[in-house]
């Protein structure tokens, strides 16, 4: 839709029916790029509708979890052809309500196809181990369980992927689940949601509810019939669904901030160190948890470096999305580019000096847009704001070592401890690195951010409970292991 001519309300989607919330009310979901286009009206739910929901998903479960692993593989199978038949009208759906270059959105909904097809085929995978037992006539051995209802509360910056990596594992284990999307990006998520029921999942497997975190997600953790709670977001909301889930007795997952270094080595490739800084800091408007904030460089490189890095983000290209040749979008909202731009202003008062960028942009067709000029500052110590707190946005801190130990010593000093990475033909500081950054994931010659989806993906420290998503550790979170002796 391109403009406001016809503007569609998206409603709940509960018991295998699209319904309107109780509360009657919608609120418009807008095009960050143009504030005046508004995507869609999307439902403001109560906690009724998270009743009704949960009571579906309920009943659901019951007889979803009696199918084989490989009946339910088969309709993350259909999912998959569903959703690649749709992938051009979810990705524009997603630059527009998000804000995303349409080739991202594009790249980002062909990942949520492929990680349908992977857990698909997890359905035929072991789910247990035989384990000798002291009584000789004895057989024993583990198998798993579904959790039941499990909660999926999901953030703007992938709406596609992220739910997707989510639900997916939880189905086909043998959960049923009740998706809260950001509202930020609630018609993308219908447009998932759609593309599942288009695939025959049987009525109340898989339900949507939209609206506000705070009434949404605060119910949903709540909910006695609720058994288990997959969370991305921030560190705020997350610490308090964590502590309800906990005083529940259910397990939960969380994955929340992060504030991902890049250590530049004096004998790293500058050119590539400076294009793996640029795509991993400021690509997605820096609204990734595993974008790259601080870059810390070796004294020895810190001024060729600085310069080839200011170079290149001259060239940048800010745009709407949807343009040809855009290669940096808008922050995915008002609220969002305003904490980027206060963020600046902080970086400012405490003494570091901005290179380049860190304004709003306001010539032309970006006026009416949430765009802000991609933010480089210099001067910067480990213990100012910009170099402890995530700002998930386009703004890279540049702070010099003077060794390597150095360089490692302050990639450690935050709270966080989501995804590093390091530039280097040295070997044995590739090792060093490995052994001594305290990361969740950690990635050599390569950018912060980014992750197969066969690979376990989580942090440590504040930037996760400390459980893994994606790959087969997904198993981990959203089953049970049973011990089961058997004697004759």
């Amino acid at each position: 839709m391109s403009g406001n001519d016809q503007i569609r309300t998206y409603n709940n989607y509960v018991a295998g029916e699209w319904i309107v919330s109780a509360s009657g009310n919608t609120n418009p979901s807008l095009n960050p790029a143009n504030k005046h286009h508004v995507v869609g009206n999307v439902q403001m739910s109560v906690g009724a509708d998270v009743d009704q929901a949960v009571a579906a998903a309920k009943k659901a479960q019951e007889s979803w979890k009696r199918l084989s692993g490989a009946a339910r593989g088969e309709y993350l199978y259909k999912a998959a052809n569903v959703m690649e038949s749709r992938l051009n009208e979810i990705a524009e759906t997603m630059t527009r309500e998000m804000g995303k270059t349409f080739p991202e959105a594009k790249g980002e909904t062909a990942r949520g196809i492929a990680i349908l097809r992977y857990y698909a085929g997890e359905g035929m995978r072991k789910v247990g181990d035989v384990i000798p037992s002291t009584d000789s006539e004895a057989l024993m051995f583990t198998t798993r369980a579904p959790l039941g209802v499990v909660a999926v509360i999901a953030p703007w910056n992938f709406p596609v992927a992220i739910p997707i990596w989510k639900m997916a594992p939880a189905l086909v284990y043998g959960n049923s689940v009740v998706l809260k999307p950001a509202f930020e990006t609630s018609v993308t998520a219908v447009k998932v949601v759609e593309c599942l029921a288009e695939a025959g999942f049987p009525a109340g497997v898989i339900n949507l509810v939209t609206g506000s975190g705070s009434v949404i997600g605060q119910a949903l953790a709540e909910h006695p019939d609720v058994k288990g709670i997959t969370f991305t977001g921030s560190n705020e909301v997350g610490k308090r669904v964590g502590q309800t889930a906990l005083a529940r007795g259910i397990k939960y997952q969380l994955e929340m901030g992060g504030k991902n270094p890049i250590l530049i080595a004096d004998d790293a490739d500058l050119d590539l160190a400076v294009e793996a800084t640029i795509s991993g800091g400021i690509r997605s408007t820096g609204q990734k948890c595993t974008a790259t904030s601080r870059v810390i460089v070796m004294r020895q490189v810190y001024e060729p470096f600085k310069e080839k890095l200011l170079a290149k983000i001259s060239q940048l290209t800010v745009a709407d999305g949807m343009e040809s040749g855009a290669w940096l979008g808008p922050c995915a909202s008002e609220k969002q580019m305003n904490t980027v731009l206060e963020y600046v202003r902080v970086g400012i008062e405490e003494g570091a000096q901005l290179l380049c960028g860190g304004t709003r942009l306001e010539e032309g067709n970006l006026a009416n847009g949430y765009f802000v000029a991609p933010a480089v500052f210099d001067g910067v110590t480990s213990r100012m704001r910009i170099a402890q707190e995530e700002i998930f946005g386009p703004v890279l801190t540049l702070i010099p070592a003077e060794s390597l130990e150095e360089a490692v010593q302050l990639a450690n000093d935050v709270d966080y401890g989501l995804s590093a990475s390091i530039y280097t033909t040295n070997i044995g500081r590739m090792l060093t690195f490995i052994r001594e950054m305290d990361a969740g994931l950690i990635r050599i010659n390569a950018e912060t951010a980014g992750v197969e989806l066969q690979a376990p993906f989580g942090g440590v420290k504040q930037s996760s409970s400390h459980s893994r998503e994606q790959g087969q550790a997904a198993i981990e979170f959203f089953t049970d292991v049973k011990t089961i002796f058997v004697k004759g």
